[in-house]
C-alpha cells in the first residue's frame, strides 16, 4: 500500500446518497470533510480532504419511504428471503468491499488519524465479521420441528422492520458494521448514517451496497442529526435504533419516538472502565497491558482503561515506570513507521482534554510524565497522579490521551467507586493473589459485564457477548447474539391430532 505521505491527498468529493437502489445526486450544500493529519512533518493541522452531501429533512424522509417500501410490512423480497440466500448477498458485498481495501484504509488514516496497522486491522476484522455472520445465519436455516408437550413446534426468528444504524467515529467501519451487517442478515431494511468523522471512507462502498442488495434495502443519509435524524424518529416509522455514541444523545433519540415501547434499541454507550492494580500484580506485564489498554488509538475507545487504581504499596514505583513507558510511545502521523500516538480528529478535542487536566491540577493532582505543549491537533498523553473523587477526570469519560491514577489502601474503596459509577461496561483486575481476584470478581460481576484478569479491557473475540450495565449499553452484541438483537422469536405450533 502506498503511504499517503508519499502521494498528494486524493480528495473525495461525494455528491450522491443511496436511496431506493439508486445513487441520487444531492443538489444541496456540501459539508467539507477535514483530516487532523495536515501540516508539514512535525506539524499537525486540519486539512480539507473532500466533502459529502449535507442532506435535509426531505431527503431523509425519502430514504425512509424507500426502506419502508422495501420492507413491505414484512412481505418484501429481502425480509422473506431465506437466511442462506441473504448470506449469499452479504458475501457478494464482502467480495466487492475487499477490492476497496487500499482506499478505505487510506481514508481511515486521513479522516480519523488511526494508524496504518490499526486501520488495516479494522478493515480485515470487519470482513471476518461479515463471514462469521454469514456462517451463523446459514446455520439457522431450515429449523426442524420439536415436540413440546402436546404440540409440534417450529421456532424461527423474524425481522423487525426498518432499522436506523448510526456508528461511532472511533471505529467508523467495524463498529458501524457490527450493527449494520446483523440488521441486514436478520432481514431488516436499513437507513445508514455514517458518523460525522469517518464519512468519506464509506463512499467507495456505495456502489457495492447498491449492486448487492435489493432496491431500498440499504439507504444512506448524511447531515446534521437534528435536521435528518429527528424527523425520522418523530415519524414513528423507525422500528429499530442501532446507535453507538453518548447516553445523552441516545436518550434524546429514544424520547423522540412517539411509540418508544415499540422501538427496539441496541446501543453502545460511554464507559469509565477501571484498571485495578493490586499489591501482588506483576509490574512489567501489568504496565504493558495498561499502556495499550489506556492509550491504543489515543484512548479513543469505549473499551479503553479510563482510570487506574493502584495499591498504595506499589503506587510510586508503578507510576514512575508507567509514566516512562507512556513517554516512550512514538508520536506522529498515522502512516509513520511504528507510530502509537496520532492527531485527534475531533474539533477542539485538545482544548477539552486540557480543561480536564487543569481542573485536576487545581485540585491537587500532578502530572507524572514529561509533557510537551500541544501542537495543533496533536497531543502527547498525560499521566495524572494523585487523582481524587472531587476532580472531573475521576468520573467523566475523557475519551482521549489522559490516564488518571488513583492510589488506594483498601480494595473496598475501589469496589465502592465502581458500584457508584454511572457506567458499567468492563473492568480489569491485575493480581497474582487468587483471594484478591475472587473478591473482585464476586463484587464486579454485578457491576460490569466483562471482567478481564491480568489483561486490558477489550471487545473481542466477536463470538463473546459485548454489552454493558447502567449508562454503558442497551442490548447485547456478538456474532450470534446480534442476529437475535435484530430479530424476534416466531413460533409455529401444531397440536397433536387427537384419537377419534
Amino acid at each position: 500500500m502506498t503511504k499517503p505521505a508519499q502521494t498528494p491527498i486524493r480528495k473525495t468529493n461525494q455528491t450522491t446518497f443511496l436511496c431506493g437502489g439508486k445513487l441520487v445526486e444531492a443538489h444541496r450544500k456540501a459539508q467539507p470533510a477535514f483530516s487532523p493529519c495536515g501540516g508539514n512533518p512535525g506539524q499537525f493541522q486540519p486539512v480539507n480532504i473532500g466533502s459529502y452531501p449535507l442532506l435535509q429533512e426531505k431527503e431523509a424522509l425519502q430514504a425512509l419511504r424507500a426502506a419502508k417500501k422495501a420492507y413491505g410490512n414484512g412481505n418484501g423480497v429481502w425480509p422473506r428471503m431465506s437466511p442462506t440466500k441473504r448470506a449469499a448477498h452479504l458475501r457478494r458485498f464482502a467480495d466487492k468491499m475487499a477490492k476497496q481495501k487500499t482506499r478505505i484504509v487510506e481514508l481511515l488514516m486521513w479522516e480519523i488519524g488511526k494508524t496504518l496497522a490499526d486501520s488495516t486491522k479494522e478493515f480485515d476484522r470487519t470482513l471476518e465479521y461479515i463471514e462469521e455472520t454469514c456462517k451463523a445465519l446459514e446455520a439457522r436455516d431450515n429449523p426442524s420441528a420439536t415436540q413440546h408437550g402436546s404440540f409440534s413446534v417450529v421456532q424461527t426468528r423474524s425481522p423487525l422492520g426498518v432499522t436506523l444504524c448510526m456508528g461511532p467515529f472511533n471505529y467508523p467501519l467495524n463498529e458501524t458494521f457490527t450493527t449494520l451487517i446483523p440488521a441486514l442478515a436478520a432481514g431488516n431494511t436499513v437507513l445508514f448514517k455514517p458518523p460525522k468523522l469517518g464519512v468519506l471512507l464509506h463512499s467507495p462502498l456505495l456502489k457495492a451496497f447498491r449492486d448487492c442488495f435489493p432496491k431500498g434495502v440499504v439507504n444512506t443519509i448524511y447531515g446534521d442529526g437534528q435536521t435528518v435524524i429527528n424527523p425520522l424518529m418523530k415519524s414513528g416509522q423507525i422500528d429499530v435504533l442501532a446507535f453507538i455514541g453518548s447516553s445523552r444523545v441516545g436518550n434524546l433519540l429514544k424520547s423522540q419516538h412517539p411509540e418508544p415501547h415499540r422501538l427496539r434499541c441496541i446501543m453502545g454507550l460511554e464507559a469509565k472502565n477501571p484498571g485495578i492494580i493490586t499489591a501482588s500484580a506483576k509490574m512489567k506485564p501489568t504496565i504493558k497491558e495498561c499502556l495499550t489498554g489506556a492509550l491504543s488509538f489515543n484512548g479513543q475507545r469505549c473499551t479503553a482503561l479510563k482510570i487506574l487504581f493502584v495499591h498504595k504499596s506499589i503506587a510510586d514505583k508503578f507510576t514512575k515506570k508507567f509514566a516512562a513507558a507512556v513517554d516512550s510511545l512514538p508520536g506522529g502521523k498515522p502512516w509513520d513507521n511504528g507510530v502509537a500516538i496520532t492527531p485527534l480528529p475531533e474539533p477542539n478535542k485538545v482544548e477539552t482534554m486540557w480543561e480536564l487536566i487543569n481542573n485536576a491540577l487545581k485540585k491537587g493532582a500532578k502530572i507524572a510524565n514529561k509533557v510537551t505543549y500541544p501542537c495543533g491537533t496533536f497531543m502527547r498523553p498525560v499521566v495524572l497522579s494523585g487523582v481524587k473523587p472531587n476532580m472531573r477526570i475521576a468520573h467523566e469519560e475523557q475519551f482521549g490521551p489522559i490516564v488518571p491514577i488513583v492510589t488506594y489502601k483498601d480494595i473496598n474503596e475501589v469496589l465502592e467507586y465502581i458500584a457508584a459509577s454511572r457506567y458499567g461496561q468492563q473492568a480489569s483486575v491485575f493480581s497474582t493473589n487468587p483471594k484478591e481476584i475472587k473478591k473482585c470478581v464476586n463484587s464486579l460481576k454485578n457491576q460490569v459485564c466483562r471482567i478481564n484478569i491480568n489483561s486490558q479491557c477489550q471487545r473481542g473475540p466477536d463470538d463473546l457477548p459485548f454489552t454493558g450495565r447502567k449508562n454503558s449499553a442497551e442490548g447485547t452484541l456478538s456474532v450470534e447474539l446480534a442476529l437475535d438483537a435484530f430479530s424476534i422469536e416466531c413460533v409455529v405450533a401444531t397440536p397433536k391430532p387427537t384419537k377419534p
